[in-house]
């Protein structure tokens, strides 16, 4: 009857090419550790590292231990003595490993396992979790995202978000852009800062033949963001951020409630708008019994919040329109009904509305089909990456991180996997 070994095991899972598994025995120095001896193949010649040319053995180095992905309770790593290589074009070189890359000292098999489980959990349980340090574990991440963006292909990116985020206290923000294809939704680019030259810098690390192709271009009102755009992707469509506009007008009826309850207070009148705050920033569909009785008495008070309340509930049908014809008639209309309100706050966001009124127009104009909706859901998965940090103290682990996570980086490709 056929005896299945770890030796078989490990040449179905891993098999390495001009080297054989030679022996396996439990670690004299480490408890709960298998320790795997290979040898190179009788007849085979080391690789060179530099060219991969093979050569003559020119000596023997000291003997390293890679370690590999956990079998049950214990700890796997492969032993092996490496050889030098004497290349006829690189002189005198270690040899090349098909199990190993560079002089880690965690196999490419193991490596990729834990950039794997690194998008589920936090790097620092991971790292507790398959007994490595979070050293490693960066690592390993470090070189799968390097690989991927090395590897990557940047074709047939029609869509593109742009969006701002910030990544720690201070008011520190990058800038992010993202594909947001239907077919493909990913992250392209990150600039430590959100200035014009930032922008500029990702638009150009893009490539021109990446922005020619570029036909719809969604952002907020962030003003630094129109000239890259209006240099780099000229031929795009620039379409407004429909939840940046709404967040602007429930910050200008905030605003409104808020002067308005100073005043009332000041003048000690009845505080009518107490506890109102989140009925006046909601749908009025999203209103609780309490609130939806509090606003019917109030509907005929003349209060200044109320007004405004309304006249924002009445933008949402903008949104309705499918011809930018009637959707500009619309703007323009009600953005006068705001300018005879003495609304100032309302008045401000209707000036910025009028001077950006084409951008609004081209989400129209683009059938609806693009909104930075998607944006704003790949912002969330950056914060909730971010939470799960547990050890990122720089900027480039971070960066690292949101490609890992949002990338859709390709993978290096090796001959087993372990999940």
């Amino acid at each position: 009857m056929y005896s299945l070994t770890l030796k078989s095991l490990l040449n179905k899972v891993q098999p390495i090419k001009g080297f054989v598994y030679e022996s396996v025995r439990f670690s004299p120095i480490v408890p709960d550790a298998i320790e795997v001896a290979v040898v190179p193949r009788v007849g085979s010649t080391a690789q060179c590292s530099g060219c991969g040319e093979h050569g003559p053995t020119y000596d023997h180095l000291h003997t390293r231990t890679w370690v590999m992905t956990p079998l049950w309770i214990f700890a796997l790593a492969l032993v092996y003595t490496l050889r030098r290589v004497d290349c006829a074009t690189c002189g005198v070189l270690v040899e090349k490993v098909p199990w190993a890359t560079g002089k880690h000292s965690l196999c490419d098999g193991f490596r990729l396992f834990l950039a794997h489980w690194a998008r589920k959990l936090s790097w620092e349980e991971v790292a507790l979790s398959f007994g490595v340090s979070w050293a490693d574990v960066y690592a390993s991440i470090q070189w799968v995202v390097a690989y991927g963006l090395k590897h990557r292909t940047l074709e047939n990116i029609q869509a593109v978000g742009i969006d701002e985020i910030c990544v720690r206290v201070g008011r520190v923000f990058w800038v992010l852009v993202y594909q947001i294809d239907a077919h493909l939704v990913r992250l392209l680019w990150v600039g430590h800062d959100r200035t014009a030259d930032t922008l500029l810098a990702g638009l150009n690390q893009l490539g021109d033949s990446v922005c020619a192709g570029i036909r719809y271009v969604c952002t907020d009102m962030w003003g630094p963001y129109f000239a890259p755009i209006r240099q780099r992707l000229s031929g795009a469509l620039h379409i407004l951020d429909r939840f940046h506009i709404r967040q602007q007008l429930n910050k200008a009826v905030d605003d409104v409630r808020k002067s308005e309850a100073r005043a009332l207070a000041e003048a000690g009148l009845k505080p009518q708008l107490k506890k109102l705050r989140w009925a006046l920033l909601k749908n009025r569909k999203n209103w609780t019994a309490k609130e939806r009785k509090r606003m019917r008495q109030l509907e005929t008070s003349g209060l200044a919040s109320i007004r405004a309340y309304w006249l924002v509930a009445a933008f949402e049908h903008f949104w309705s329109y499918v011809s930018p014809t009637w959707a500009g008639k619309f703007l323009d209309g009600w953005c006068q009904r705001v300018r005879r309100s003495r609304l100032a706050p309302l008045k401000k966001v209707a000036a910025t509305l009028t001077a950006h009124r084409e951008i609004l127009l081209n989400y129209f104009r683009a059938r609806k089909a693009f909104s930075s909706g998607v944006v704003e859901g790949l912002n969330n998965k950056v914060k909730l990456t971010f939470r799960k940090s547990y050890g990122f103290r720089t900027d480039k682990a971070r960066e690292i991180a949101l490609y890992h996570v949002l990338g859709k980086l390709p993978e290096p490709q090796l001959t087993h996997r372990f999940f």
